[in-house]
């Protein structure tokens, strides 16, 4: 059987799968053939959590967690299983055309999801779940407006924009292991969290209490904004936990020996 490494960025991503607080970089067994790791928000910080997994002795890696709409017709709590993932800081606009463009090239490359393991663990869910499968672009960058996630969404031809994906799919293709990305919307594209609210937010997501009272106080960020991100991350937490209720804790690792990277 295979063991299923899951890299999470937020404490409220892992949660879904364990409640056990664990460190940042500190792997933490759910289940016999799983190991979860904790990155943080980041530049490449998934990607040393996916190569520390890797290195002990996982063969199938997941990236896990919640994403950005870049689709306006997405809501949060629907379900993202890309078949393709997308780096946007290699790509441009040739992205999604016919044309044989270095940027059409590019995109090919990063096609790395294991299509066999993405089909099985969708028949398996919820027909209650809205799934959508097509194009996760994976920025360095957070989405702060609705402008910028429909032109990211245009030039990528991505439905949804995580921060994570990318990197751990770098790792799983040069190690030749099978990988997959399961990813819930939080934020649709008419609503976005303000850059204020973003600074005071700890890399493993959790917030950084008298400077989000600061915020508002000052009216920096309203409550209606709060009680709206709250939300959407309940949503978008609920689909999450559904998954891992249905695939179990390994997220499925039994089909994993079937197929190959």
């Amino acid at each position: 059987m295979s063991v299923v490494g899951i890299v999470c960025a937020m404490k409220s991503e892992a949660s879904c799968i364990m409640n056990l607080r664990f460190p940042l970089f500190k792997m933490a067994m759910p289940g016999q053939n799983t190991r979860l790791c904790l990155c943080g928000v980041g530049t490449n910080m998934a990607a040393d959590a996916a190569s520390l997994l890797h290195k002990n002795g996982v063969d199938a890696l997941v990236s896990f967690g919640v994403a950005a709409a870049l689709d306006p017709r997405l809501t949060p709590g629907d379900l993202v299983l890309p078949e393709t993932i997308l780096a946007a800081d290699k790509i441009g606009a040739g992205v999604g055309t016919e044309t044989g463009t270095e940027a059409g090239a590019e995109a090919e490359e990063n096609r790395l999801v294991n299509l066999e393991w993405r089909n099985r663990i969708q028949r398996q869910l919820s027909p209650q779940l809205t799934v959508v499968g097509g194009a996760l672009v994976t920025s360095q960058v957070p989405l702060t407006s609705g402008q910028a996630k429909l032109e990211l969404g245009k030039a990528t031809g991505a439905c949804a924009m995580d921060m994570e994906s990318g990197d751990v799919a770098e790792v799983a293709a040069k190690a030749g292991v099978p990988f997959i990305a399961i990813r819930a919307i939080i934020d649709p594209v008419e609503f976005s969290p303000p850059e204020a609210l973003l600074s005071v937010v700890y890399p493993d997501g959790s917030v950084q209490l008298f400077q989000f009272l600061s915020l508002l106080l000052n009216r920096s960020v309203d409550i209606k904004t709060v009680f709206h991100l709250a939300l959407a991350m309940q949503a978008a937490r609920t689909t999450l936990v559904a998954v891992v209720k249905t695939l179990g804790m390994g997220l499925d690792s039994k089909l994993t020996d079937r197929i190959s990277g």
